[in-house]
């Protein structure tokens, strides 16, 4: 058994990161694409470039193939330690394949039942190169509102695609887009069928976009919590009063105790992001002065100086 080295394939070092690992194979599977490819051995090279990615790109694969691979050389036999007969590796990046055009060392790994490959053969000596297209990721942002809500909105996205030649080029799509109700900043929405073309009668790959919520006007978000700064007047603060109180489902009316001051944060209960346990809306007060902007203020705050024997600075020892 013949045992292939996936890095030097992929031409990348051992700790390559998933990032590393997609740019390669991107590169490599356009250079030696039967279809534009001068290389003789275009098709073989094509096929272990995408056997190689198959593994490398997923970490449950990847795991172990670094662990059964490491102390391997070429045509040595093995015997896999138990357990490892029993990897469940559905899915990935190719179509259900016929397992003969793999490696002898890829099939002892994962076994012949395993789901990959790509290579179908064709009637007249030809083959169809079936390939799934690639998952792809962006960033959408939405208004609070729409969390709150709700929503479907017609996006915008620049995505890449592979003209007849196999490069790649970036078009524009507009998509419509469904975004639920109680969704929060950093949740993503899968669009299946999205994402890049495959090739062959690779289907296609699938679209996630992640969501962020844009700063809003009056309320700051904090996962399914909400914050609002509610103006109060100094009578409000020290006397206690029934006040009206903006949410985004609508106007309620709070309490607000006596003796309150700036800075603190009252609860209303359930008033956040909508969830199966949503979120709350906390209430944080600042006190406002009223300006001595003519002489019946003035007046009114020099009183206030008599009558009132307060010094907010008492505490610093001044």
């Amino acid at each position: 058994m013949e045992y292939k080295d996936y890095y030097e394939v992929m031409g990348l070092k051992r700790d390559a990161s998933q990032d590393e690992i997609k740019r390669s194979y991107r590169k490599l599977a356009r250079k030696y694409h039967p279809d534009v490819s001068k290389d003789a051995n275009a098709e073989e090279k094509f096929k272990l470039v995408g056997e190689a990615y198959e593994v490398l790109k997923d970490p449950e694969k990847r795991a172990a193939y670094d662990q059964l691979g490491a102390n391997w050389k070429n045509g040595q036999e093995f015997t896999p330690p138990p357990g490892y007969g029993n990897f469940d590796f559905n899915g990935g990046g190719y179509t259900q394949g016929d397992a003969s055009q793999f490696s002898d060392f890829f099939e002892s790994i994962f076994g012949q039942g395993f789901q990959g490959g790509g290579f179908h053969g064709q009637t007249g000596g030809q083959r169809a190169y079936n390939v799934r297209g690639e998952d792809l990721n962006a960033r959408v942002s939405i208004d609070l509102e729409d969390s709150f809500s709700g929503a479907t909105r017609s996006i915008k996205l620049s995505v890449p695609e592979l003209d007849a030649q196999g490069r790649v080029v970036q078009k524009q799509r507009t998509l419509n887009i469904k975004i639920p109700k109680g969704i929060k900043s950093g949740q993503k929405i899968r669009l299946t069928g999205q994402g890049a073309p495959g090739q062959g009668n690779g289907g296609k790959g699938d679209l996630y976009l992640e969501v962020t919520i844009k700063p809003h006007r009056i309320y700051r978000v904090d996962g399914k919590d909400l914050y609002l700064d509610l103006p109060v007047t100094p009578w409000e603060a020290a006397l206690g009063a029934r006040v009206k109180v903006p949410t985004p489902a609508g106007t309620v009316d709070m309490n607000i105790p006596a003796g309150s001051a700036s800075g603190n944060k009252l609860r209303l209960k359930g008033r956040g992001i909508p969830a199966k346990i949503p979120g709350d809306l906390y209430v944080v007060l600042q006190i406002v002065v009223p300006p001595a902007k003519d002489e019946k203020a003035k007046k009114i705050y020099e009183d206030m100086k008599k009558e009132l024997d307060f010094n907010p600075r008492s505490k610093l020892g001044v």
